[in-house]
């Protein structure tokens, strides 16, 4: 069980994608982190599904069977998120309305390469909203 002293965070699909297909990076680091158990992931079946779906549509069926056990042991280490109340719409992106509904039912930041796409949320429900770099100087304590 992850602890819950640990900063809650919902990763956007865009940083799981990024993070588990390209080697280096803050979103490398963040899967790392995850891995580690040094983050609560918190995630609602939403966002379960969209990790599942982009990286089978995206990846080759050869690589998709090479990191599908990986995500599975990520899944395997969240906190899931029910969704008791939805704050729709709260994105221009209709796409991340479930991000902001698994924050905000979750009391968890979120994690994005498109904050653009979170400054209503943000700005109208208070929902933190972090891009991958700046969480990843949050863990290493350089914020």
């Amino acid at each position: 069980m992850v602890s819950s002293r640990l900063l809650r965070v919902v990763i956007d699909t865009n940083v799981v994608f990024e993070g588990l297909t390209r080697s280096g990076g803050a979103a490398g680091l963040i899967i790392d982190a995850w891995h580690a158990e040094l983050l609560c992931v918190c995630v609602s079946t939403a966002v379960a599904y969209e990790y599942t779906d982009v990286l089978s549509r995206k990846l080759s069926s050869a690589r998709w069977r090479r990191l599908q056990p990986l995500l599975g042991s990520l899944l395997a280490q969240v906190e899931f998120v029910p969704i008791y109340y939805s704050w729709r719409p709260s994105s221009q992106d209709p796409g991340d309305d479930h991000v902001i509904d698994c924050a905000m039912n979750g009391r968890a930041t979120i994690v994005t390469a498109n904050l653009r796409d979170f400054r209503l949320a943000n700005q109208s429900l208070g929902v933190r909203v972090v891009s991958p770099i700046e969480l990843v100087k949050e863990l290493v304590g350089l914020h």
